[in-house]
């Protein structure tokens, strides 16, 4: 095959400079098919009728959708539509798009992409502008980011849309990593800032003013004794709420830097802290984590961030019996309310084992437990308001929710021929919640029981397999019980060497509530799909439901029915 000219190279490069493209290496260019096209369509009928109900959509509806892929010597053009007789839909990429070419150890991103740093400084948000990871052989790696997070928009006064007024947000960052591996130490900074002139002025009722923001973050790793790591990160976020605030001095050292933030009367500082300390050697982990957020940090480099909270968290895990059983604890508790100024305070503890034992191959079993409970203080405000000191009205209304949640899980394989699989799986969960205020437990809370147990054979010659389960399900409430018990079966077989695939399965489920019969539920369903040269699909479902009703107090009887008939055809082809 001919190799490209050089001009034609740079001109598939402008092309593709303005669509959205995964990471590609530069070195494949010119060893990619010149030009490939590759995609598919579906098109599918649904048919509904029901009786003894109104019905939940219409006699006759259809769906088609189609997806195509226009890939020029390996970079991708994905575009993508969907039509029906209720909506059409049409998606292409031109309105965001994104560039990410690598050569060596230099990987660049241009367009609409986004990059992260950590959780405390930059984390995934989307910007518009270009970013670059160099990551050589050797002990430094450097990335750096610069580009527009947030566009501006203007009031809709014609309230046709939901979308909030905005200003345009600007924003760069660089982080330096020395170290490899396990020992290292990183650097990083991030300052974002908003265009006051980029809107018409807002209104003060929206709330929405120009914001600064500066993150400062040092982090590090460092192995002892070849087996233990210890990590942490600091940073600390500098935000001004709104930049047309007067100039003034702060102490924090954040506010002396004056080549990226400028201090006035609506800055706040806050720090968030993070270390760990794990120990690994010959299958055996144990970790413990601390994390202090304080309460309002937030950087403008990620969309949502969780503060006001202090974790602390041990992780055991380690195997058994010569790997046979695996076995995992852990344990932690988190608090808010660092600072004391909410009428409320909320302290939550978790902890959880997990056992999973394999004494033979035809035999697995798995349990676990969890607790989770949450204490909750609170004061009335007016205590607050009328305290003379702080050690006034020390009394609080403590309120407590606990949560425990047990599974266990077994499964039996049956010895036998390759021609023949059997097993027999069971599982069964319980969890429990209760209320308890003031050391006196509230039996205002729930116990919920779910049994699964069934039996399978795959029979391999003639492509076919069957199931048989019965499944139960307890809810046991302050003053209801209720109870749902049912068989459920499906057999399925393949025809013409597995071009032709087909299901039959129905379930029949009784609810019984305070021990009265309350209704039951039949359920049938066929499924059956042809593939014709690996490029034609069709497609065939039927679904059936009926409920009965016990007592007319309790409802009315339906039946309701549910046909669709598909066809997919996939295409691909280059030359």
């Amino acid at each position: 095959m001919r190799r490209p000219s050089r001009k034609g190279l740079s001109l598939a490069f402008v092309l593709c400079a303005n669509i959205p493209l995964a990471a590609q290496d530069l070195h494949s260019i010119g060893r990619e098919k010149p030009l490939s096209f590759a995609g598919g369509i579906s098109v599918n009928q649904i048919f509904y009728a029901s009786s003894g109900i109104a019905s939940r959509r219409d006699p006759y509806s259809y769906f088609a959708s189609g997806n195509f892929n226009l890939a020029l010597y390996g970079w991708s053009v994905p575009l993508s539509f969907n039509f029906s007789n209720q909506s059409a839909t049409f998606s292409q990429p031109f309105n965001q798009y994104s560039l990410h070419p690598a050569w060596k150890w230099i990987t660049a991103h241009v367009g609409y992409t986004s990059m992260s740093f950590s959780p405390y400084t930059v984390n995934g948000h989307v910007f518009r502008g270009g970013g670059i990871a160099l990551a050589p052989e050797g002990n430094w790696k450097v990335s750096a980011l610069y580009g527009r997070f947030l566009k501006a928009a203007e009031v809709d006064t014609t309230g046709s849309t939901s979308r909030l007024p905005s200003f345009q947000r600007n924003g760069y960052a660089l982080k330096a990593t020395l170290g490899n591996g396990r020992n290292f130490i990183d650097l990083i900074i991030f300052r974002a800032a908003d265009e006051q002139n980029s809107v018409a002025p807002l209104p003060d009722s929206l709330g929405i003013t120009p914001q600064q923001n500066l993150v400062l973050s040092v982090a590090g790793g460092k192995t002892f004794f070849k087996h233990l790591l210890l990590k942490a990160e600091f940073a600390a976020s500098a935000i001004t709420k709104d930049t047309r605030a007067d100039k003034t001095d702060h102490e924090h050292p954040l506010s002396k830097a004056a080549a990226f933030f400028q201090p006035r009367l609506s800055s706040s500082y806050y720090q968030a802290f993070k270390t760990s300390l794990d120990y690994q050697h010959e299958g055996l982990l144990i970790g413990l984590a601390y994390e202090r957020i304080d309460p309002e940090y937030r950087t403008l480099g990620a969309y949502y961030f969780n503060n006001d909270l202090e974790n602390i968290t041990l992780n055991i895990s380690g195997g058994l019996l010569k790997g046979k059983m695996n076995i995992a604890a852990s344990t932690g508790s988190q608090r808010d309310n660092l600072d004391k100024t909410k009428v409320s305070s909320m302290r939550r503890i978790v902890g959880s084992v997990h056992v999973n034992y394999i004494p033979s191959e035809r035999l697995n079993v798995a349990a676990s437990y969890s607790s989770f409970q949450t204490y909750t203080n609170i004061r009335p405000q007016f205590q607050a308001i009328n305290q003379l000191t702080p050690y006034d009205n020390l009394d609080t209304l403590t309120f407590t929710q606990i949560s425990t949640n047990v599974t266990l899980s077994g499964m039996f394989t049956f010895s036998g021929r390759e021609t023949k699989k059997q097993n027999v799986n069971v599982n069964l969960s319980w969890q429990e919640a209760a209320d308890v205020q003031g050391q006196v437990e509230d039996h205002t809370g729930t116990a919920f029981y779910n049994l699964n147990a069934g039996y399978s054979i795959n029979l391999i010659p003639q492509n076919m397999s069957a199931a048989l389960t019965l499944s139960a399900t307890v809810n046991d409430g302050p003053h209801v019980h209720t109870r749902i018990v049912g068989p459920n079966a499906s057999i399925s077989k393949s025809f013409f060497n597995r071009k032709l695939r087909t299901t039959l399965s129905s379930s029949w489920n009784n609810t019984y509530t305070n021990g009265e019969k309350i209704n039951t539920v039949i359920n049938a369903r066929m499924n059956g799909a042809l593939a014709i040269r690996n490029k034609h699909n069709i497609n065939l479902s039927a679904v059936m439901v009926n409920r009965a009703i016990e007592k007319e107090t309790h409802g009315s009887g339906f039946t309701e029915f549910t046909a669709t008939v598909g066809y997919s055809y996939s295409f691909g082809k280059g030359k």
